[in-house]
């Protein structure tokens, strides 16, 4: 008997039997559903990190910290590694970039700044860093968006797209989370008063209104007298400009949806004109509270010339004293906690293509008893045993083959609804939260056939059983 044949019987008993055969096909197809999309949200988590790497200088990329200045913005992730007693100097950058095998090396410096616009107030998260180690960040800007100039007077700084939720209302204390309304700031064309001082500032926010004097619009002046009889001087509020934003909406995360970034000589520049004579907040100081006699950076980021040398990088950069992160290390870390993940996941929606596959082999066993006179007649005018094997197991297959196919259509159409919520951004997850690939797809429904075809296998090996007199003769 031809193949063709054989698919015309087969389709044509699915046929006779509609809504068995559909309510079959339908858990095929909420059990490929189910896994496809399980396994999405492991390969979207995935595919998150990878974007996150990216940013953080690729594999290749390598985070260098020193001894903890106790600015509250040290670098966590470093495990059990001891703390370094070496701060990361200018001295240190240099170093640095003399190692063999290191491609580039700049500094990074992290702050908390308070910014005003109006009636509104937030902290910003500064990040500052050089122009090469921005460049190499490779932000996706907004429309007209550029990274900050390192020769304009004014601190330029270019926004996180999630920035705006860190300000709050100064009459009702209300974010943008309490309200749900985005806050009545441009980033990207209003300037907003900087606060470089942040333990200056809120002093002389409490001081008592019977004693506060006038501050002029250049935000210096005497704020009034406390109880001790001294003045406390408001610091001075720096005008800044936004350069750009960072494309993404308010509601949406990545690993830079939150940070400010500037030009990191800029940066300093304004905070030694701020504390000129005092110590820096976040840098270290003597035991007399006077500066320290190097300004010291809160981290470096070091990109290796190829992945495969940042391992001997890394431990040359140890032997100098200093704690070493790598981007190798994080992806390898990730992947195990994603593999057990994803096995998890596709572990929840197997169950579903299970339940799936027990219908099929009990909607092929319920075809046999309602076809045995059938089955007995093709035996004896000369039907192969092997062709009525070959008819059920087609059967079953096409079952198979129908769940897959429209239950990958179904996973596309519920990824693309995760995705349009913006789930992945609730969950911290930076781009989509569930990603399904055309291997994915075509695995899935390889796998609903396999399944199919399993499930018809003993139902399959009955009908070839059956007696063929005794099958004539069945009522």
């Amino acid at each position: 008997m031809r193949w063709s044949d054989l698919l015309e019987m087969s389709i044509s008993s699915l046929k006779r039997r509609k809504l068995r055969s559909f309510l079959t096909v339908l858990g095929v197809v909420i059990g490929t559903a189910s896994i496809v999309v399980m396994i999405s949200l492991g390969l979207g988590l995935q595919e998150s990190m990878y974007k996150e790497v990216e940013q953080g200088g690729g594999a290749a990329g390598i985070t260098v910290t020193g001894k903890d200045t106790g600015s509250g913005m040290y670098m966590s992730g470093m495990g059990e590694q001891e703390e370094s007693e070496k701060y990361i100097t200018d001295d240190t950058i240099k170093d640095l970039r003399t190692l063999e095998h290191v491609k580039s090396a700049e500094p990074v410096l992290n702050l908390s700044a308070t910014a005003l616009k109006g009636r509104y107030e937030g902290s910003l998260e500064i990040c500052g860093m050089t122009p090469e180690g921005l460049a190499s960040l490779d932000l996706e800007l907004e429309p007209g968006g550029t990274l900050p100039d390192p020769d304009s007077a004014q601190l330029e700084l270019v926004y996180g797209n999630a920035v705006l939720t860190n300000f709050y209302e100064k009459g009702t204390g209300k974010t943008y989370w309490d309200t749900g309304e985005r806050p009545d700031i441009d980033l990207k064309n209003d300037s907003l008063f900087l606060i470089l001082d942040q333990e200056g500032y809120y002093q002389t926010q409490n001081v008592p209104q019977a004693g506060v004097s006038a501050v002029g619009e250049s935000g210096t002046g005497d704020a009034g007298s406390q109880g001790t009889g001294q003045l406390q001087t408001a610091p001075k509020k720096y005008v800044v400009k936004g350069s750009g934003v960072i494309a993404g909406g308010i509601d949406s995360y990545h690993v830079n949806s939150f940070s400010a970034y500037c030009d990191i000589n800029k940066l300093r520049e304004f905070l030694q004109k701020e504390f000129r004579g005092r110590a820096i907040p976040g840098q270290p100081s003597t035991k007399s509270g006077k500066p320290y006699s190097k300004f010291v950076y809160s981290s470096a980021k070091i990109q290796a010339d190829r992945f495969e040398n940042v391992d001997q990088v890394s431990a040359a950069i140890r032997s100098l004293g200093y704690n070493v992160t790598t981007n190798a290390e994080y992806i390898d870390s990730m992947k195990k906690q994603l593999a057990m993940i994803q096995a998890v996941l596709g572990g929840i929606g197997a169950v579903s293509l299970l339940v799936a596959a027990i219908g099929i082999a009990n909607t092929m066993m319920m075809s046999i008893y309602e076809r045995t006179k059938e089955i007995g007649i093709m035996k004896v005018i000369g039907c192969g045993l092997k062709n009525i094997r070959q008819m059920f197991l087609l059967e079953a297959a096409f079952i198979g083959l129908a769940g897959g196919i429209i239950g990958n259509v179904l996973s596309l159409v519920m990824s693309s609804v995760i995705n349009m919520l913006s789930l992945g951004g609730s969950m911290g997850v930076s781009g989509n939260i569930s990603y399904i690939p055309v291997w994915l797809i075509l695995a899935s429904v390889v796998f609903a056939v396999l399944v199919g075809t399993a499930a018809g296998y003993f139902p399959a090996r009955r009908a070839m059983r059956l007696s063929p007199l005794a099958a004539i003769h069945n009522e």
